[in-house]
């Protein structure tokens, strides 16, 4: 199936492309297939859902954390588990290991349940600070997903 570029207008303009797009790939989609929208702001993106490959529900966009002085997307904010916002997780989700899927209206990412058991993760009252690059390389190697600073 093709993966669209779900925002590339309002994302090409900090420099990111989304993962698996390529521009040799593109194609009309088949009739009765929804297209991702051209341009999507961020605060339509917050709240979609993430699913894995097998349909299971791993959390739901939070946030869109931005490297200002890098002018790049750093991570989406997943929050997951809890109930009801009790006992809610953070995960610093990296940009590149998802995909938006249009006809489903949700993010999906190549990850079993079990991968955010030992993920890094933060309490939702107690955000990350640090702007390290080790921090940022720990996260993107967990998820096996290419730094968006190279």
């Amino acid at each position: 199936r093709v993966q669209w570029e779900a925002v590339a207008g309002f994302f090409d303009a900090l420099g990111e492309r989304i993962p698996a797009y390529s521009d040799s790939a593109v194609a009309e989609p088949p009739l009765g297939e929804p297209q991702a929208p051209r341009l999507m702001t961020a605060s339509k993106m917050c709240g979609n859902k993430v699913l894995n490959r097998q349909n299971e529900t791993l959390g739901q966009i939070d946030e869109i954390v931005v490297d200002v002085p890098r002018g790049r997307i750093a991570y989406a904010a997943m929050a997951s588990g809890g109930f009801l916002g009790l006992g809610e997780r953070m995960f610093a989700v990296p940009w590149t290991a998802l995909t938006y899927d249009a006809g489903r209206e949700c993010f999906v990412m190549e990850a079993r349940k079990e991968t955010f058991d030992n993920a890094p993760g933060f309490d939702k009252d107690r955000w990350p600070t640090q702007a390290e690059d080790e921090w940022h390389d720990e996260v993107h190697r967990y998820y096996g997903a290419p730094p968006y600073w190279n």
